[in-house]
């Protein structure tokens, strides 16, 4: 692994302290819990850093409309698919839940967005060849709401985004997307986050 000249380790032992309270729910959230804590315990200053190795965690955001029926997605330039608003997290953040949020407003155009409950998920996944400088994401995921008649607009990473309905999501999402999505719900659910 190689170390990066910026400095995460605030946000690591925040991200290490959240991970220790997070109670999963899904198949196989448990271990991987584990297995992120390790991780950043391991690497407190490169875990975060998209430059300190081909292995890093990134923040994403799933919008919903407020009922739950819609998620804001966007048409990811370099891997051509369909997919939730996030990205890297930068040494300005203070923690990896606001990386999600500024992601997620960065990339969908809409500022009025309001974060719900606190991890949903996670999700590690190898990268395919378009990325170069990535090889596998430790991908954390995070919940917001905005309301559907706000207007997403695209970013330099998007060609598109658009809100899609749960139960009609596009055809050309990453693998195990729809199931990542029913677990995000699920999540929102439980921690009583949704009204």
């Amino acid at each position: 692994m190689v170390h990066a000249s910026r400095s995460f380790p605030a946000v690591s032992a925040n991200l290490i302290e959240q991970l220790s309270g997070w109670k999963p729910i899904g198949q196989g959230q448990t271990a991987l819990r584990d297995e992120y804590a390790s991780f950043v315990r391991n690497y407190p200053e490169s875990a975060l850093d998209r430059d300190g190795g081909p292995e890093h965690m990134t923040a994403s955001c799933f919008v919903f409309t407020p009922d739950l029926e819609q998620v804001l997605l966007c048409f990811h330039k370099k891997g051509q698919f369909w997919v939730q608003l996030g990205g890297h997290v930068e040494a300005t953040d203070a923690s990896v839940g606001s990386a999600a949020i500024r992601e997620a407003r960065e990339e969908g155009g809409i500022n009025d967005i309001t974060p719900v409950g606190d991890i949903l998920d996670l999700d590690r996944h190898a990268l395919g060849s378009g990325f170069t400088r990535c090889s596998i994401h430790w991908d954390i995921g995070f919940g917001a709401i905005a309301e559907k008649n706000l207007t997403p607009s695209t970013s330099a990473e998007s060609e598109d985004v658009a809100w899609w309905p749960i139960s009609g999501l596009p055809y050309n999402v990453p693998p195990n997307f729809e199931h990542r999505v029913r677990r995000i719900l699920d999540a929102i659910r439980e921690q009583g986050a949704a009204e």
